[in-house]
């Protein structure tokens, strides 16, 4: 596991090394270029301080071992007089001037000058003065050096207080309790840890809505559920007390359909826990016209069999993005509404339009319609709107869920549901998308 402190460290000590090395860098090639300066200028003195009265004979040849100055000196015709170190690996004849000779044994800083009748040659290793130069700057920077350590240590424990507004979150997370949803307090934290605090108290707002939204439905779905159950419970005992035939294919009838509306319902319960998050599981193209065309198909023998006239009036080509599973179960609800509210005789009629660039799906019936003061509170759930005359004779059994899946699909899909009465009187209901 990676630790944000360490990083740090490394990359700070790494970044301090290298701004060390590229200051020890700098301050060799100075001190090396000062003491090239200065090792000339006593060459140079060195020269202008030797005798100008010409040599009769050779002085003699020493070896004194010494990696210093090398000293030799010419007669005007060309004679040796003089030198210091003979196994120096010097050329045999002076350049006047300065100039770096390199041999087997290094580089030379030499200078050659005409003193009286002589001319004399000084010569100094240049490893003596890169020497010089290195120890300077070893000198300026060992300081640096032994403080790193220290220097480490100290961006660890400043890494470590920077950091500490973390650990106080994290340790606030880690002792909730997990339905504790409200907001962290984010006073008196560093601005770069603010915005990690704002995201999580926009996630703990969102989690706590869920979690609200998850009560209530779990709540509503067993109080539904429990009255078709009660009601299965009912007619199993009176298949069970049944004293003839008769009795008991009538019981057992009641039981069948029971169970049908406790399956529905549960099937309902389902499609709209499905259709609870935000997103949209897939987000493909779809054929509408296709989508809508299957799905009156599928509800076709259905339709026939309560009465009812059930087909596609108009339909033009258009596409849409979203899930075509959850676009089926919106269209198949609202096509099964109106052809269960409808009554026997009657017609539903389903179209497809675009609109300013936007499809339109229409779905318009002739049974008893909604009044317009319910056409809002009928998508809540469990809600199912008044009873009236007509609504009476069509004699169905609900669970106020469909509405309120088809609202939820149709805002994941950017989707508008719109009621209103049909031509022949019914319930009209637009989705635009």
């Amino acid at each position: 596991m990676r630790s944000i402190r360490r990083q740090l460290l490394f990359w700070l000590l790494a970044l301090v090394l290298l701004g060390v090395g590229i200051a020890g860098w700098l301050i060799y090639r100075q001190a090396l270029a000062e003491a090239n300066e200065l090792f000339d200028y006593q060459l140079e003195q060195i020269a202008a301080a030797l005798p100008s009265e010409p040599f009769s004979q050779v002085l003699g040849s020493r070896d004194t071992g010494d990696e210093g100055i090398v000293l030799q000196i010419w007669n005007r015709n060309g004679v040796l007089m003089y030198y210091s170190r003979p196994r120096a690996p010097l050329a045999p004849r002076a350049e006047l001037g300065f100039s770096t000779e390199h041999t087997e044994r290094g580089d030379w800083r030499v200078y050659g000058a005409i003193v009286g009748d002589n001319v004399v040659q000084l010569a100094q290793p240049v490893s003596v003065r890169n020497r010089l130069a290195a120890n300077v700057a070893l000198r300026t920077l060992w300081p640096l050096i032994v403080l790193l350590p220290l220097l480490g240590l100290a961006v660890w424990v400043i890494v470590g207080r920077g950091l500490r507004p973390l650990r106080r979150v994290t340790s606030a997370l880690d002792a909730r309790h997990p339905e504790a949803l409200d907001p962290l307090p984010d006073q008196r934290l560093p601005l770069e840890v603010q915005p990690l605090v704002r995201a999580l108290n926009g996630l703990l707002e969102r989690l706590a809505t869920a979690l609200d939204i998850q009560k209530a439905f779990v709540a509503d779905a067993a109080h539904e559920l429990r009255t078709p159950l009660a009601a299965v419970q009912i007619q199993s005992q009176l298949v069970a007390r049944a004293k003839d035939d008769t009795a008991r294919s009538e019981a057992l009838a009641d039981l069948q359909a029971g169970v049908t509306r406790a399956t529905r319902l549960a099937e309902q319960l389902l499609a709209l826990a499905r259709s609870e998050p935000d997103g949209v599981a897939a987000t493909n193209a779809i054929d509408l016209r296709a989508l809508l065309q299957d799905c009156v198909v599928a509800y076709a023998p259905l339709a026939q069999n309560r009465g009812v006239d059930l087909g596609i009036e108009a339909s033009e080509p258009a596409t849409v993005t979203g899930d075509a599973d959850a676009l089926r179960v919106m269209f198949n609800n609202l096509v099964d509404n109106a052809t269960k509210y409808t009554p026997r005789g009657g017609r539903v009629d389903v179209s497809l339009h675009v609109e300013e660039g936007h499809p339109v799906v229409r779905i318009a019936d002739s049974g008893p319609g909604i009044e317009p003061a319910e056409r809002e509170r009928v998508f809540d759930r469990f809600y199912r709107a008044g009873a009236s005359a007509n609504r009476v004779r069509t004699d169905v059994a609900g669970s106020g869920l469909g509405l309120a899946i088809v609202r939820r699909i149709a805002t994941q899909h950017h989707a508008a549901v719109k009621l209103d009465e049909s031509a022949t009187g019914g319930l009209q209901v637009d989705v635009r998308f």
